[in-house]
């Protein structure tokens, strides 16, 4: 009788090694999108990692205290995300990162504020989002202690409601990816959108060229990308304003653009972008 019993053990043996085999496999395709939207489109090293004039400071990828100011509505610094339990978010549970990325909240319940878009991070995927809390998993812990932010302007109660069951955009829609990619993931028109009155973004001109960028080089004015800027430019000149960072005239632009980052975004993302950008309605 015992011997009766091999066959289905055998049967679920199997089936068992199998189930974790995919498992693993999926967990490894997670985490290789994470990394790719986080070092790519994303770019989140680009304010969370510390940086000299020579450029990132290495070993310390995502250890937070980059500042950014605005005078008269904020000094913020941008937090420590490493693995570290006692500086970074190593103590954290994968909801609460979630939740800090798509509906702006920490886990103590604090609200965070400008300039991380948290209006358009709403919009990313449940999908991606669980891909970038994968990535930020396996970032290696660095002590480093930041200050906290400051804000002269009220920070919202909340953003609106938790954020679950939102889905990547369709695979065979150019626009609508590119879309995704340059609003969602890559925030691009976050800065290149004016301002309405009452502080916030004027939509109804998105990528019409956003308000000046304070930075330690001086003001920087986000560019028309609708258009009536960018309609007679070929793809490849908008690529190569994302990156490595030239304009159509050849002309070396000014971070705060990330265009290191760019620079890994793959060639069938960034003419979805395009297809986007050139969708958009020309703003003069």
């Amino acid at each position: 009788m015992i011997l009766g019993w091999r066959g289905p053990v055998l049967a679920a043996a199997l089936w068992l090694g199998a189930a974790h085999v995919a498992g693993a496999a999926e967990a490894e395709d997670r985490l290789a999108r994470g990394r790719y939207l986080g070092e790519g489109i994303v770019a989140c090293g680009n304010c969370h990692t510390p940086k000299t004039a020579q450029g990132e400071i290495p070993g310390r990828l995502l250890a937070g205290g980059l500042v950014v100011e605005e005078p008269g509505a904020f000094r913020a610094v941008a937090p420590n995300i490493t693995q570290d339990v006692e500086t970074g978010i190593g103590a954290w549970t994968d909801a609460e990162i979630a939740a800090a990325i798509r509906d702006g909240r920490r886990r103590d319940g604090s609200i965070i504020g400008a300039p991380m878009p948290i209006e358009l991070y709403r919009g990313i995927s449940d999908e991606d989002v669980a891909a970038l809390v994968a990535w930020l998993r396996s970032i290696p812990p660095v002590r480093n202690v930041v200050e906290r932010s400051t804000y002269r302007v009220p920070l919202p109660a909340s953003y609106g409601p938790p954020v679950s069951g939102v889905a990547g955009p369709p695979e065979n829609d150019p626009v609508a990816r590119g879309a995704y990619l340059a609003g969602p993931l890559g925030h691009c028109i976050e800065c290149h959108t004016p301002m309405a009155a009452g502080g916030q973004r004027d939509w109804s001109r998105t990528g019409g060229g956003g308000p000046p960028l304070h930075t330690p080089a001086g003001p920087i004015v986000p560019r028309n990308i609708t258009p009536a800027a960018i309609g007679r430019w070929t793809n490849q000149q908008v690529m190569r304003a994302m990156s490595p960072g030239l304009s159509a005239d050849g002309r070396r632009l000014m971070p705060p653009m990330a265009f290191d980052y760019y620079g890994r975004i793959k060639l069938a993302d960034m003419l979805d972008i395009v297809a986007y950008l050139r969708s958009l309605k020309p703003v003069e």
